[in-house]
């Protein structure tokens, strides 16, 4: 059954989760640990912390017992609730901030190398009013959205959109773990005016026939490469100018993509959002300067931190072009470029092209060892064409080091639980 969070019920919640962590002793910068399923006492919690200037540090529920131990480790929190935050919701009330004083600390994905701690420490009230004010006004929440939760809370993207829906004076729906049947129910039953999702989401909902989409005003998607076949679907599926897309990270918000810009440059990302500009620099990566309120740390990791930042001008090592009229696509990561005969192949332009192929559903492409050429690329994707004819195609479109050297029909393709493709895991997952 479907969870209903209403921002006017939620808020004496808020104020009794706030007085128990003064009561614990936490003060504005402490860090309170919490790992539980989505539920309105997690969103109570979190937005009580936050309210206080203590910062919620928001784990997956279901990580190893080892791997939760070493990030607790890390992150040093003041309290630990893990996944009981009920419990700080006590009989005593206190008084709360009009807006979040602080951000989540959340841990990157780990799609490649060590999961690092995005740390932003308590704001200036100024900047907290301008951070909450960004987002707000961004998506254009206010207390008639009923915003439908699709992805795990403990990701910042789902977390960030609950959060301003319920300061907006929404409601938030939160219906459970991510089913496509139980989502399209609710969907056609609760009428949500917003949600935000990734590819893997939407794949799962256009393909069934018992959704009704016309209640939505702002469809949102991000977290991973849409295909344009699947995009196209869901813009012919949705009401006009509904859906939307951003290009961000688990530390920093860069573009923001409405479905005409969209339209006018099919597999792009938009443009900045406001008050950011992007750039690229002689290697390709993608530098967004950001506002003071977006400014952030790896947590106890001062040389990370360097690398990423250059004045206020940040990167999170993406490689991309940035167009003349300020439009941004993107190339991939520079952990993912692979490098075949001294040159340089961009996972992402070969994927587009095999996303092409009307019988291919969606593709990843990685570099193997290989004795003459240094690295190889292979492909695996998902859907009904034959690897011959896939490799055809693929000879016809694309330069001959860009060309996959094999390709594999796979049932699924390994991701992480926000859509990301694992591309590391590609090379176990085929055996190669």
């Amino acid at each position: 059954m479907t969870a209903v969070v209403r921002a006017a019920d939620v808020e004496r919640d808020q104020r009794r989760a706030a007085a128990a962590l003064r009561s614990a002793g936490l003060r504005p910068g402490d860090r309170l640990l919490v790992s539980a399923a989505a539920s309105p006492a997690l969103l109570a919690v979190v937005l009580g912390a936050l309210r206080s200037g203590v910062v919620p540090v928001v784990l997956d529920p279901a990580l190893p017992a080892a791997e939760r131990a070493a990030l607790a480790a890390d992150a040093d929190c003041a309290l630990d609730v893990a996944g009981a935050p009920e419990r700080l919701l006590g009989d005593d009330e206190a008084d709360l901030a009009d807006v979040p004083l602080a951000r989540p600390m959340h841990y990157t994905s780990g799609t490649t190398g060590r999961r690092k701690g995005v740390w932003s420490g308590v704001l200036a009230e100024d900047d907290a009013r301008a951070l909450a004010a960004e987002e707000i006004d961004l998506w254009g929440f206010t207390a008639g959205d009923r915003h439908l939760v699709l992805s795990p809370l403990h990701h910042s993207a789902p977390l960030r959109f609950a959060v301003h829906t319920l300061l907006a004076g929404g409601e938030v729906l939160l219906p459970g773990p991510f089913d496509a049947a139980r989502a399209a129910a609710a969907i056609t039953a609760l009428a949500p005016t917003t949600t935000f999702c990734v590819p893997t989401h939407l794949r799962r909902l256009v393909a069934r026939d018992d959704v009704d989409w016309s209640s939505f005003r702002r469809l949102v998607h991000a977290g991973a490469p849409c295909p344009e076949p699947l995009k196209r679907a869901v813009l012919d599926a949705l009401p006009a100018g509904s859906v939307w897309e951003f290009y961000g990270s688990t530390e920093a918000q860069f573009t923001v993509c409405a479905p005409g810009d969209w339209l006018a440059h099919p597999g792009s990302v938009g443009r900045a959002r406001p008050g950011r500009r992007l750039e690229t620099d002689e290697r390709g990566q993608l530098w967004c300067a950001v506002p003071r309120w977006a400014r952030f740390e790896y947590w106890r990791a001062p040389d990370k931190t360097a690398a990423a930042w250059r004045g206020d001008r940040v990167t999170v090592g993406d490689l991309g072009r940035v167009d003349a009229d300020g439009t941004v696509w993107l190339d991939g990561r520079r952990e993912d470029l692979v490098i075949s005969g001294g040159v340089n192949v961009y996972p992402a332009e070969v994927e587009a092209v095999l996303d092409a192929h009307p019988d291919v559903v969606e593709s990843a492409v990685v570099g193997v060892p290989d004795e003459d050429w240094g690295q190889r690329v292979v492909a695996a994707y998902v859907g009904t064409a034959d690897p011959a004819e896939l490799g055809a195609w693929a000879r016809e479109r694309l330069a001959p080091a860009k060309r996959p050297k094999s390709l594999h029909p796979v049932g699924e393709l390994p991701r992480t639980s926000t859509g990301k493709v694992r591309r590391l895991d590609l090379p176990e997952a085929l055996g190669l």
